[in-house]
């Protein structure tokens, strides 16, 4: 990856993981069905204001089946099941759980895609979820986590995986843009069901709770999607998914920043493990260069 890619993956990772912190705020004064579909529409908003000031139309045909698969899988799907499950889960085991997708896309895409499996990306998903797996029980509480809250996540998890193999093929044929606006675009229509509660919940909601919908709308979807479209298409589903395993260390380190939440040490260590899965993940071997024998006169 260049360097231009490399910093659009630090961009959605950063932004994810302030997703996590408006959802739980957000959360409080709207319903999982509904803060979806409010998040879609303001992103859609800006997707479609981008596209148009830069002149790109639709998609080829041949990025439909994709774009179609990621829109409602884990645009719309994902958005309203990842809502629901925060909500009868706490924190630590959402996060645990939800980790299980870049395992899933690292499967399926070496099985499906023809990605391989590369030794090191496995490697360092194992040290990352070991560290996913740290953070989550540090920041368990009490373990008051339902079946239903569980059943949740993992239909998130697998919603997650499934999008993202469906997008990687998408974007052969169009602009992470496209791939990226259009997804929302039918994420949004998939949501429209929850259309009457959004209209109930923003005529009660607080300024702040409305705030933090139109944020995850705009940053967390519409740029972060982006940028994570534009470095998916320049690397493999693998190596995207391993990435995001550096979403939780940057959610302990700005609830450390911004709300004063000092860690424990426990958290800590599994922050620096999931950092160094990642690490690993997106290390290359170094070619080994032989010497070759001096001439002989």
């Amino acid at each position: 990856m260049d360097r231009r890619s490399l910093l659009a993956a630090a961009v959605t990772v950063v932004l994810w993981a302030s997703a996590f912190v408006a959802i739980r705020s957000a959360g409080t004064e709207f319903s999982p069905g509904a803060l979806a579909l409010g998040r879609l529409l303001s992103g859609s908003a800006a997707l479609v204001v981008i596209l148009l000031l830069r002149g790109e139309g639709w998609p080829p045909r041949a990025a439909w089946p994709g774009i179609a698969t990621s829109g409602v899988l884990w645009f719309g799907v994902y958005m309203v099941a990842l809502n629901a499950g925060e909500q009868a889960v706490d924190a630590g085991t959402a996060a645990m759980i939800v980790n299980i997708g870049p395992i899933l896309i690292a499967v399926f895409a070496g099985w499906l895609l023809r990605e391989g499996f590369p030794a090191r990306v496995l490697a360092g998903m194992a040290v990352s979820f070991a560290g996913a797996l740290v953070v989550g029980v540090s920041m368990a509480d009490g373990g008051r986590a339902s079946v239903l809250g569980v059943l949740l996540c993992l239909l998130a998890a697998a919603t997650y995986a499934a999008g993202v193999l469906g997008q990687k093929p998408a974007l052969r044929h169009a602009s992470a843009l496209q791939v990226t606006t259009f997804g929302c675009l039918t994420g949004t229509v998939a949501c429209l069901p929850f259309a009457g509660q959004l209209v109930d919940e923003l005529a009660t909601a607080s300024w702040s709770a409305t705030a933090n919908l139109v944020y995850l709308g705009v940053f967390p979807t519409a740029l972060a999607f982006t940028t994570w479209a534009y470095a998916l298409a320049r690397t493999t589903a693998g190596r995207m998914g391993a990435t995001t395993y550096a979403v939780p260390a940057v959610v302990v380190l700005m609830s450390w920043l911004a709300l004063g939440e000092v860690p424990g040490w426990l958290t800590l260590a599994g922050g620096v493990l999931c950092l160094a899965g990642v690490a690993v993940s997106r290390s290359r071997r170094r070619a080994r260069t032989t010497a070759r024998p001096a001439p002989v006169d």
